[in-house]
């Protein structure tokens, strides 16, 4: 029956890594030694083309920081993200085969905690490096996570509660079964 409880949860596991694309990872600010202020934000996706060096050279008091200047690759986000939601997805057509159901939810969790890893631990210090390199910065810039950094822990918080209820269905269905016989 596909509209068991962790049916919910695992759209809404999806729905959140999804929403990774269009929320962005983090923003940096950054005071430059001439007085700019350069502000730059982490996305899945590089979003917008602001020509970084021509405000640079034109000492504009803050400047718009392009993502794709950095050459921040993010392709192995975008590849963890994308198997997260195909395989929370695929789970949810996977109703009458629970324990192949529970056991790729739990594959979705170990790729989502992958995922949070590597933007926590790897992602947001890179682009950080990559920034300062690039700006010509003296200090590092200052972080301040955004809402693409909290939606996997959301997610990893639904697919555990997917996985209990998969569980519990079938504690159900075996106790019926013994009851039968």
């Amino acid at each position: 029956m596909i509209q068991r409880v962790q049916t919910l949860w695992l759209a809404l596991a999806a729905l959140c890594m999804a929403l990774c694309f269009a929320f962005p990872v983090a923003h940096y600010a950054m005071d430059l030694p001439t007085g700019q202020r350069v502000e730059a934000q982490l996305d899945l996706v590089a979003r917008g083309d602001a020509d970084t060096l021509q405000q640079l050279a034109s000492m504009e008091p803050v400047v718009e920081c392009s993502q794709r200047l950095t050459g921040m690759a993010t392709w192995p986000l975008v590849t963890l993200c994308l198997l997260t939601v195909a395989v929370a997805a695929v789970c949810i057509f996977l109703f009458r085969r629970r324990v192949t159901q529970a056991r790729l939810v739990g594959l979705a969790f170990l790729v989502n905690v992958g995922y949070a890893f590597a933007v926590f631990f790897w992602a947001v210090d890179k682009y950080q490096a990559l920034l300062k390199a690039t700006c010509g910065g003296a200090a590092d810039p200052a972080v301040s996570w955004a809402a693409g950094a909290f939606l996997p822990l959301a997610s990893l918080v639904l697919l555990f509660l997917a996985q209990r209820a998969i569980r519990k269905d079938e504690a159900r269905v075996r106790a019926a079964d013994r009851l039968r016989n």
